[in-house]
């Protein structure tokens, strides 16, 4: 489980992906937007006579509207970074400016954001290169965070060693060496073409990680061809049964010591809790299951698709006044049934919408666990988002959630059977005395009573006796 730390960070981080999502999807009439970007160690003042010089060459526009529209957003733009006495230590971004909402209306909108991560990296996540080599191929790929890719692929036919040739076996030998040597050769060039950057001439990787399942890899890693400063880099080599992206998942399941702090890798061992504890009923799965466990404080984790596409919503009975909550997908949040009451018919007033991705973000603290987001990137990413509908939990302790669907069930058969003996006028304590009597002529049979509250009943009692015969 991480950290609060940590679970602080993907909140954010999570809550910033949407903002950037939904800037990015703004639109905005002429040139009403500004997106303003300052690193760490950046002058205030250096932005602000930027904006002031910026603020007089708009005054110059001939369209009236176009000029009020880039003077607002500039104006907007200098009141926010009056709010501010120095750049924050990992920079600051600004969107500013006028938005066309989907009705067709005018808004003014300013969001600052402050990076988890400065700026002026080239990523929030280090990335790490890989080469996955045997004797039918190589592939170069990264990792970066929970994103994984291939940069390139080819493949080689390199001949196969045989005792056949007789005064030609050396000619043989010499002519296999030599384009194993050129295999080894092109593969190092193409290292170097991919893993150093040519602006800076340093590797573009914080580490190299070599895999394969011949011993290609370690020849690579030992020949004179491979670049020094990739060689300083190389933090693993790694046997895998198979080449290809199929060598390249096995070649970062295999490394997960070294890339411990890569999401990627984190969020697969957590996928693999999650499913390994669903055998022990130390998971649960499922909108309702998972928030029903939440409320019981059985949730350690909560595991949430970042994209998890379902509303919740409040609604309210006219007629009765009762309130619920239900929680809707696509589908069902376009079919207007859902929002009758399924006895009377009567219109269910909505009181609240929100993503529920959203709502465990505010909330997941009040029911004592993490919140994790994981990705459908992976293998075990995608399995979990299509087969178990992109929410669940790992649980402090085991717990059987098929009894909880039963409950309700039970209720309002015990319920119905209340109502039915307050109608033939039979008291409460008849019914005690006829479940005593019940457990009394077991006893007297030889077999033990139920011990349940009020006396048990004869049905509890008979389910408890045919659970011990069958033992």
């Amino acid at each position: 489980m991480a950290g609060d730390h940590e679970t602080d960070v993907n909140v954010k981080l999570w809550k910033m992906k949407k903002l950037i999502n939904y800037l990015e999807a703004a639109r905005g009439n002429g040139t009403s937007m500004i997106s303003l970007i300052m690193p760490p160690r950046d002058q205030l003042s250096r932005v602000v006579k930027m904006l002031n010089n910026e603020a007089a060459t708009a005054s110059n526009i001939k369209s009236r509207v176009n000029r009020q529209s880039v003077l607002g957003a500039i104006t907007s733009a200098q009141q926010r970074l009056k709010l501010y006495v120095k750049v924050p230590p990992n920079g600051l971004v600004l969107y500013t400016g006028t938005i066309v909402t989907q009705d067709g209306k005018e808004k003014k909108e300013t969001y600052a954001l402050e990076p988890l991560k400065p700026i002026n990296a080239s990523l929030y996540h280090d990335k790490y290169g890989f080469i996955i080599m045997d004797g039918n191929g190589t592939l170069f790929g990264t990792l970066s965070g929970n994103t994984r890719e291939v940069l390139y692929k080819y493949t080689v036919d390199l001949p196969k060693n045989h005792g056949r040739g007789g005064q030609s076996a050396l000619r043989f030998s010499r002519l296999r060496m030599e384009k194993r040597h050129n295999y080894v050769r092109k593969t190092a060039e193409l290292a170097t073409q991919l893993y150093i950057n040519p602006a800076t001439s340093q590797p573009n990787v914080l580490g190299l990680i070599l895999a394969g399942s011949a011993d290609f890899k370690t020849e690579l890693s030992q020949s004179d061809l491979f670049d020094p400063r990739l060689k300083a880099k190389i933090l693993n080599l790694v046997d895998v049964s198979d080449g290809g992206e199929n060598g390249f998942n096995q070649a970062i399941e295999r490394s997960s010591m070294v890339l411990a702090n890569v999401k990627f890798v984190q969020e697969k061992h957590l996928l693999g809790k999650f499913f390994e504890g669903i055998s022990q009923d130390r998971s649960v799965y499922g909108v309702d299951d998972t928030l029903k466990a939440l409320e019981m404080g059985a949730v350690e984790t909560l595991i949430v698709w970042e994209n998890l596409d379902i509303k919740r919503y409040v609604l309210k009975n006219t007629a009765t006044s009762e309130v619920l909550i239900k929680h809707f997908n696509t589908e069902q949040e376009a079919n207007e049934s859902n929002y009758r009451d399924p006895v009377t018919s009567v219109e269910l007033e909505v009181q609240e919408n929100i993503a529920l991705l959203e709502w465990l973000a505010n909330v997941f603290r009040k029911f004592g666990c993490s919140l994790e987001f994981v990705t459908n990137k992976s293998e075990e990413g995608s399995r979990f988002c299509n087969g178990y509908g992109g929410i669940g939990g790992v649980l402090r302790y085991q717990l059987d959630m098929r009894v909880f669907d039963d409950q309700p069930d039970d209720e309002v058969s015990e319920d119905s059977d209340d109502v039915s003996e307050d109608s033939e006028d039979v008291s409460e304590d008849d019914d005690q005395q006829s479940s005593t009597t019940a457990c009394l002529e077991l006893v007297q049979n030889g077999e033990e009573a139920c011990t349940s509250s009020a006396g048990g009943s004869a049905r509890h009692c008979s389910e408890r006796i045919n659970l011990q015969r069958n033992n």
